[in-house]
């Protein structure tokens, strides 16, 4: 809450390939940066998820000076972001982004402390339940 840390979560789990800069759909990293709350998906198979307006404007700008998107792309992100939108998330720098819980396929895997999603971020499922009840669409989230 502002700058004071109101709860810490223990065992998380990030991306198969670590948190860092991600560059492509399918790289299993977590991105690192600033992204808003874009929606909320409380009938997930991971319990609940926390949907992040992952790729950001920081993520596109980089994509379309290495060439790895093109003109079009890049303004479809950089209007989502400017309107207040969840940009596209089917580009090639990937989507579908977010903090979910694990549900009723992976609680062995979580509770082994493996880093074993696609690029998100999960909490247990009781954690989940508790960072849903005070998150709303826009909050602030940094990946650090």
């Amino acid at each position: 809450q502002g700058q004071q840390t109101v709860r810490v979560f223990p065992r998380i789990a990030v991306g198969r390939s670590g948190v860092g800069l991600k560059v492509r759909r399918g790289d299993n990293k977590t991105p690192l940066g600033v992204f808003r709350v874009g929606w909320f998906n409380d009938q997930s198979r991971f319990n609940t998820f926390i949907g992040l307006d992952y790729p950001n404007l920081d993520y596109a700008e980089r994509a379309l000076r290495e060439h790895r998107i093109d003109w079009l792309t890049y303004e479809q992100v950089r209007a989502a972001w400017a309107n207040g939108h969840t940009p596209p998330q089917n580009t090639l720098l990937g989507g579908q982004i977010g903090i979910h819980g694990v549900g009723i396929e992976f609680p062995q895997i979580h509770s082994a402390g493996i880093n074993w999603t696609n690029g998100c971020i999960a909490l247990d499922n009781q954690q989940i339940a508790v960072l849903r009840s005070w998150v709303k669409k826009g909050t602030r989230v940094e990946i650090r």
